[in-house]
Formats: structure tokens, C-alpha cells, sequence
């Protein structure tokens, strides 16, 4: 291979910059980090000499665009305006032709539910084919179309699908009807349409997994709780010998125990599937021949996280790396190409930044680049192997070149209980580094963490001169089972005692005004900022919650309507840690201000939850605003509208803390 020796910088698809090449002042900050990216999905094409990626229209338009990685103007190709479609990702199946997915929230009787729907159309708009089950007044509505699981590389305009089947209802005198149900697979030329069934529809059926070359080599299925239709935790997998067609026991993994083996994809040369599985209370990553004794290699475990990812690239998706996060986020390469290309683009770029490979062309002689860092929100390359040429293809987010960002570094504070918890510290640029208004942002999930890289959210922050400590308290995923403490919910006290604990270390580091402190949080982290009020009441002068969990028993009842229902239901759990948990059920203690906001179209959180805590602060007599976008989900995906959230934020948290 040969290695980039120079930088070749390229004009900028779509997003040519004008403004001067030294650093900026923001006139609206508000409006700048509220943005949405300006590069959703992307991926190359087979040839790696074009690009398609997601880029974000007025509201909440999304379109897809096509364009030369040498250069010149985007194309968009089709575009959703949020109302309710939205597109979710759009990937080259041939060097002209495109397979997306778009996305919808829609409504039936009282219930939100999300449904998806694949479609092919030729980079001129032509030719538009959807992917899903024909759809015919006789069937009723499909939720989902189902998933690519493999692009067929060898195949022009072919690719492999699982595929969600719906039977139709009654037809009136005739005979003929087609009650196909569950999942299978399917060959799909997505040129005409045609489809070769390889795997028959079954209603238990949850997942297939091909060998990236066309062939499937395991699937697993979901149990079903009796006779209420509710999903169960457990998927029982299965798998076939390279040479037969029988299904074979192969195992099961539990998501609510977090136990088994979870599969991530099947290396064909070796006829081994990869996957993680608990050891010594660490996700680890095996490998396990797909033979008749099922043979098992340890390929690598960390004494202290998970391994939290696979790292595979190319349209065949082959296995080159495996990814875990300390401080920093590290990915041990398998594949010493790759491993010394990461290292020369590290050394090339400014900064030393964190590298991603994203994709690559058909046979890996050009491969899309991301790079990043916490100050540095994302810059997109295409590295030519043959050329050792680097090109700058696109920005993550255009808006905020030339700015200057807030420093962020890691740290870690000690927990009542003498436990270190780590975390994140953004100071802003100028002015004292101490006694600063502070806020703390606990993540959402709860089982997610906080990564070193650029958060929109503690910038936009920083930028407004506030200190922001992002903690990963226990309950955050990452760090091993004990870490997990059950989950965040069961485990509040926990939880929401190492957010507080942070708010005390900013204090005794002198880097907070104890006058002045603020919990921010979004999902979770809005409930663990809520809870952390009613926990300590006066610790927090003001805080911020954006689409929160605020009753456990409504949330139980809401997850019903799911067919993970009782999944939720037992992640909560039961016992008094429920009411206790609730901080709706305890407005009354809240002595902070609070300000929450909401989108009418969650489907994670119900507003419901929103609601309910700004009506028991109301009878409580204690402040409260509460914001509603409508036709907005749980992400507020409309740049506006974010810009609208960060700007009342900001005016909210200096009246409260009197700055």
C-alpha cells in the first residue's frame, strides 16, 4: 500500500465555505450550534469517484445528495420534508443507482408508532422502486419494510434483504390469499423489482445475518410472553454449516441479563462469526467457527471497559477492527493496512485528530475519511491509495468554521462513597477559569455514556461562558456490569448522588460559583436532572430538561403499546424505588426553577411525562415553563427549533442564576 505523504485538498461538495480563513465571532450562537449536521449518512460509491450523503433543507427537510469527490456542485437526488417522512440514510447499489430508507412517526387512534419504508431510484430521480411487501387494500398496515443485510458487491443492483411480510384479510369469495407473516429473505433486483425468496417469512423470526457474499448463515428468533403477543428478552440463534441448508442450535442471548453471545457479523474466509459476550462482567469479543463443535477463540477482551464496537468497512462489510473507550475512544486494527494508514492521517492532520474509516470504494483503493475531535466537529476526506492523495471532500458543520471552540479534557471526581467517577470538563475560551456559573449535563440512555468528542450541546454552552461537567455516573454503559448498577432507573440513588457529587466537585475545585450551578439534561439526563432536584433540593439554582422520563409507573404503561412492553416493564422493575424514582411524584420538594421542553411527536418519551411534571410544579406553587414544538420527535430534529430551545435555555439559566 502505498502512504499519503501530502494533503490534496479539494473543493467542498455542497457547502462551499466563504467566510475568511481567521477565527470568527458567532453573531447568533444560538442559531450556529443548533444547526443539525450538514452530513447525515454518507457513503461512496463502487467506483469511490462519487459520494451520497444526507444534508439537512429548511425545518425538518432532509435531502440526499449526490456528487464527484473531485469536486463541483451536489445534486439532490429526492429529499422528505418531515411531515411526516424524514430520510434516514441513502447508500450506493450500483455507480448510478441508490437504495434509501425513509422514516415516519404516524398515529393511530391515541399511539405514535414509528414505520419504515425502503425504496431504489437512479441518481437523476428516475426509476423510483420501493423495496418493501406490496402493499394492497386487503393488508393491513406494515410497520416496517425490513433490512439490507447484504450489498452484494458481485451483483450489480442486487442486494440481499430481510424482509417484513404482513398477511392480507379477507378478500370476499375468493379463495386466493396471500398470508405470508413474519420475517424472511429475499434477492431483490432493485432495477426491476424482482424478487428470489432464499428464506421463508416467520413470524418468530427477528434477524438474519449473510456472510456479506450472499449466503445466510444464521438468524435468530424472538419468544413470544404467552398468549399477550409481547416480545420476551431472549433470542434463541441458529446456524448452518457452510456446505447444507439446516438450521442448528447455536445459542442465546438475553438482552435484559445481558447474557450470551450477541452476533455481529460472519467472516466468510474464516467461517467464524464474530460477536461480544460478558467476561469477567466485560463485554469481550470472540470468535466462533461456524462447525459442527462450534469451536471459540478469544480475540479480545480490556480489564477495565467493554469492547463496545466492530469496525468493518467495504460493501462486503469484512471485519478489520474492534473499538473500546477510557478517556479516549481506541480501535485495535487486525488489518496492518489500515492500522498504518490511522496512524499517518493522525500524524498528517492538524491536531492530531480521531480518525474513522467509513466506507470504501469496490476494491478498497479509495476510502472515505471522517476526522474529528471535541473541537473539531467533523471534516470528511477521500484518501486515493494509488494517488497517496488526501482530498477534503465535506465539513460536519460549515457553520462553525473558523470558530474557535471550548477545550475539553477528561476528569474524574470522587463519589460520596470514595468511587471515581469520570467524566468530561468544557471550560469556556476567555475570561476566569474559575468561579464560573456551571452546569451539569448527565447523558441520556440511561445505558450510554459521554465520549471525548465535540458535543454540540456543553459548546453551545461553553461558548455562553458556563463551565459543563458531562459525569458518567454509575448506571452509564461502557464500563462493565458492576458499572451498570442494574440501570439507572433501579439504580437512581446511585445515579443521581454521583451527578450531584459532581456538582460538589466543581464547587470544591473553585471552577464553580456554588450560587450558580445548573443540571442540564436531555432524555435520562433531563430525568436525572429533574430527580437530582427533588434528591437535593437548593444543590442545583435552575434546571433545564429536554424530553424527560418523569413518572416510572406512567412510562411502565406507556411501553405497553409496544411489543417490548414487558421488556420495559421489567428494566424498571418494582419495588418502591419506583415512586421514589418519580420526580413528578415529589414536585413539591423542588425549590429550582424549571424549564422543560418537548416535542408533541416523541415516541421514546411520551410528552405525557413533560406534562405531568409541569402540572405537579404548578399545584406545587414552583416555577416552571413548559415549551411545545409540535410535529417535532425526541431528537427536535428542525435546526430552528433547536436554535429556539438553546436560545431559551441560555436566557432562562441567566435570569435563574442571576447572571
Amino acid at each position: 500500500m502505498k502512504m499519503m505523504t501530502g494533503c490534496s485538498i479539494g473543493l467542498l461538495l455542497g457547502a462551499a465555505l466563504t467566510v475568511p480563513a481567521q477565527a470568527q465571532q458567532l453573531e447568533n450562537a444560538a442559531e450556529a450550534f443548533g444547526q443539525r449536521v450538514a452530513v447525515g449518512s454518507i457513503a461512496l460509491s463502487p467506483s469511490g469517484n462519487r459520494v451520497a450523503y444526507l444534508g439537512p433543507g429548511p425545518g425538518e427537510e432532509t435531502r440526499a445528495y449526490v456528487a464527484d469527490v473531485s469536486g463541483g456542485s451536489a445534486n439532490v437526488v429526492t429529499l422528505t420534508d418531515g411531515d411526516p417522512m424524514e430520510l434516514d440514510w441513502c447508500r450506493f447499489v450500483s455507480e448510478q443507482r441508490l437504495v434509501c430508507q425513509i422514516y415516519a412517526l404516524t398515529q393511530d387512534v391515541n399511539q405514535i408508532y414509528p414505520i419504515t419504508r425502503m425504496f431504489a431510484l437512479n441518481d437523476d430521480r428516475s426509476e423510483v422502486r420501493p423495496l418493501g411487501q406490496r402493499d394492497n387494500r386487503f393488508r393491513n398496515n406494515r410497520q416496517f419494510d425490513g433490512v439490507i443485510i447484504d450489498w452484494l458487491p458481485e451483483e450489480e443492483d442486487m442486494v440481499l434483504m430481510s424482509r417484513v411480510y404482513v398477511p392480507e384479510g379477507y378478500r370476499g369469495d375468493t379463495r386466493i390469499v396471500d398470508d405470508d407473516e413474519g420475517l424472511g429473505v429475499v434477492r431483490i433486483n432493485t432495477v426491476t423489482g424482482r424478487t428470489n425468496r432464499l428464506e421463508p417469512p416467520i413470524r418468530q423470526n427477528s434477524r438474519f445475518i449473510s456472510d456479506g457474499h450472499g449466503t445466510v448463515r444464521m438468524k435468530s428468533t424472538r419468544s413470544i410472553r404467552g398468549a399477550t403477543g409481547m416480545s420476551d428478552s431472549t433470542l434463541n440463534y441458529y446456524y448452518r454449516l457452510a456446505d447444507d441448508n439446516e438450521w442448528r442450535n447455536f445459542g442465546t442471548y438475553d438482552s435484559l441479563e445481558r447474557t450470551g453471545f450477541y452476533p455481529l457479523a460472519i467472516d466468510r474466509d474464516l467461517n467464524a462469526v464474530y460477536g461480544l459476550e460478558p467476561l469477567d462482567g466485560r463485554d469481550a469479543l470472540y470468535r466462533i467457527t461456524l462447525n459442527e463443535t462450534l469451536d471459540r477463540e478469544l480475540v479480545f477482551s480490556h480489564p477495565r471497559v467493554d469492547v463496545t464496537r466492530l469496525v468493518r468497512i467495504g460493501r462486503n462489510r469484512r471485519v478489520i477492527g474492534v473499538g473500546f473507550s477510557e478517556a479516549t475512544s481506541t480501535i485495535e486494527y487486525f488489518d496492518s493496512d489500515f492500522d498504518a494508514l490511522h496512524q499517518a492521517l493522525v500524524n498528517a492532520l492538524p491536531g492530531s485528530p480521531s480518525i474513522t474509516f467509513l466506507d470504501t470504494n469496490l476494491d478498497e483503493t479509495k476510502i472515505l475519511v471522517m476526522a474529528a475531535s471535541p473541537t473539531e466537529p467533523g471534516r470528511y476526506y477521500v484518501f486515493d491509495r494509488s494517488a497517496g492523495s488526501l482530498n477534503e471532500i465535506l465539513l460536519a458543520r460549515p457553520e462553525l468554521e473558523n470558530t474557535t471552540l471550548s477545550s475539553v479534557r477528561a476528569v474524574e471526581f470522587p463519589a460520596a462513597d470514595g468511587t471515581m467517577i469520570p467524566g468530561y470538563l468544557t471550560l469556556p475560551l476567555d475570561g476566569p477559569q474559575t468561579g464560573l456559573p456551571a452546569i451539569v449535563m448527565p447523558h441520556g440512555g440511561p445505558e450510554s455514556r459521554t465520549y471525548l468528542r465535540f458535543d454540540w450541546l456543553a459548546q453551545f454552552f461553553a461558548h455562553q461562558g458556563y463551565a459543563v461537567l458531562q459525569p458518567n455516573f454509575r448506571g452509564s454503559a461502557g464500563y462493565g456490569d458492576d458499572w451498570l448498577i442494574t440501570n439507572g432507573f433501579q439504580g437512581w440513588e446511585t445515579a443521581i448522588g454521583d451527578v450531584n457529587d459532581g456538582a460538589r466537585w466543581l464547587v470544591s475545585e473553585g471552577i464553580a460559583n456554588a450560587d450558580q450551578l445548573a443540571a442540564v439534561g436531555w432524555s435520562y439526563g433531563g430525568y436525572a436532572a429533574l430527580q437530582s432536584g427533588v434528591h437535593e433540593p437548593g444543590l442545583f439554582r435552575a434546571i433545564v430538561a429536554i424530553a424527560p422520563v418523569t413518572d416510572l409507573p406512567a412510562l411502565r404503561q406507556d411501553s405497553m403499546a409496544f411489543s417490548n412492553g414487558r421488556n420495559v416493564s421489567e428494566y424498571l422493575g418494582s419495588g418502591p424505588h419506583i415512586a421514589a424514582g418519580s420526580p413528578a411524584r415529589h414536585a413539591d420538594r423542588m425549590t429550582a426553577p424549571v424549564l422543560l421542553f418537548h416535542g408533541d411527536q416523541d415516541i421514546n418519551v411520551d410528552i405525557g411525562q413533560s406534562r405531568r411534571m409541569h402540572d405537579r410544579l404548578n399545584d406545587a406553587g414552583a416555577s416552571t415553563e413548559l415549551v411545545i414544538y409540535e410535529g417535532v420527535d425526541h431528537g427536535l430534529r428542525d435546526s430552528e427549533v433547536r436554535a429556539q430551545m438553546l436560545d431559551r435555555s441560555d436566557r432562562f439559566l441567566r435570569e435563574a442564576l442571576g447572571l
